[in-house]
């Protein structure tokens, strides 16, 4: 069995918002207990010795063993999910999940990157974790606290996927084999200078064109004007001056000779 944590809870009665507002007040945490064998049990937990029990895990994937104040039977689990409150940051309710000594659990465990990359170290590359948790299938004896992915060799460009993790003796990894890992890529920096060079150049010719069709456009913009009036001019009243106005589309061509 692997190393095991202790965690002192108490059966709670009373449910709903106001009950478990009263119950942080009193320093305590609201929790439910989901086994697969038994109906869901509602606990509370002490803040103070729950902080200490997360401080004792650090990240891992640790299995902790309940003992309620008020049974005699222990219940072996493991930490499911805790909410926090996002602005004061107070723990708000703690998921557990039962497990069977003697059956198969699925969890998922963190991923612990081990070795200095070969393209960090040679190529200037920086080290992308794509996967923080990956999920495992096994015994509660066989459970590992990280899941270590050794990135000596990795090399700028390459990604190491699920399928390429050491195998790990009575584990089964769930998700698809095709999943990245960890990759090495290249510096952020390098790859917007890289696309900043490429556009400079389509960025000044989409600038030449709409200058050279602007020049084109100014002629024939001013002649229209100007033949409109001379036509206004010798008509002499607001009648000629309607033939005028369709005159600017002919006006454009005259402007090219």
């Amino acid at each position: 069995m692997k190393q095991q944590f202790a965690l002192n809870v108490t059966t709670r009665a009373q449910t709903g918002r106001s009950a478990s507002r009263r119950l942080r007040k009193a320093n305590s945490i609201p929790a439910i207990l989901y086994g697969k064998h038994t109906s869901p049990e509602k606990l509370a937990v002490d803040t103070p010795e729950f902080v200490r029990l997360l401080k004792g895990i650090a990240g891992r994937a640790v299995l902790i063993e309940l003992q309620r104040k008020d049974k005699a039977d222990k219940a072996l689990s493991f930490l499911q999910e805790v909410q926090r409150d996002p602005i004061t940051d107070k723990y708000l309710h703690i998921d557990l999940q039962e497990v069977k000594a003697d059956e198969k659990m699925e969890i998922r465990v963190p991923v612990q990157v081990v070795g200095e990359s070969f393209g960090v170290k040679n190529q200037s590359g920086v080290l992308e974790i794509a996967s923080h948790l990956i999920r495992i299938r096994c015994f509660p004896k066989d459970l590992p606290a990280v899941i270590e992915v050794d990135v000596t060799e990795l090399k700028v460009g390459e990604t190491i996927k699920i399928g390429e993790l050491k195998a790990i003796a009575g584990v089964d990894y769930l998700d698809s084999k095709g999943q990245p890992v960890v990759s090495c890529v290249e510096p952020v920096a390098e790859i917007v200078q890289e696309v900043v060079a490429a556009a400079a150049p389509a960025e000044g010719a989409a600038a030449a064109a709409p200058a050279e069709g602007a020049a084109a456009a100014a002629p024939g913009a001013a002649a229209a004007p100007a033949a409109g009036a001379a036509a206004s001019a010798a008509a002499g009243d607001k009648k000629a001056a309607a033939p005028a106005a369709g005159e600017k589309k002919a006006a454009a061509p005259a402007a090219k000779k």
